[in-house]
């Protein structure tokens, strides 16, 4: 059993593909051992560059408002605003609810 490096395709930004190892491990399937996410770690994940992308869409309209006052309408940055401000107020709560679903269960000991 030696060591593995990573390669330039296992790294991936901030993001490292783990692998299994083992297939008896936690009752591992052939496709979480292809490295695809599904089901809930990829909704949420989708979830949060959604948000990611409300927030920038909001900053870059309101950059744009202050350059170019006239190419951008007063209601579409308050409306991107808000869309930003809910879809972030909304996974925070997510977060906090998972944390503290996580909490719960480790106290149940």
């Amino acid at each position: 059993m030696g060591i593995e490096l990573l390669t330039g395709t296992a790294v991936q930004g901030n993001t490292v593909a783990l692998r299994a190892t083992q297939q008896g491990h936690f009752g591992i399937t052939e496709q979480e051992t292809t490295g695809e996410v599904s089901g809930f770690g990829k909704m949420l994940m989708n979830s949060l560059q959604e948000v990611s992308s409300y927030q920038n869409e909001a900053s870059d309209l309101s950059v744009q408002a202050l350059v170019n006052p006239e190419s951008v309408e007063a209601h579409d940055v308050t409306i991107a605003m808000a869309k930003a401000n809910l879809s972030l107020s909304i996974a925070k709560n997510v977060v906090d609810r998972v944390i503290q679903g996580y909490k719960d269960i480790t106290n149940l000991r």
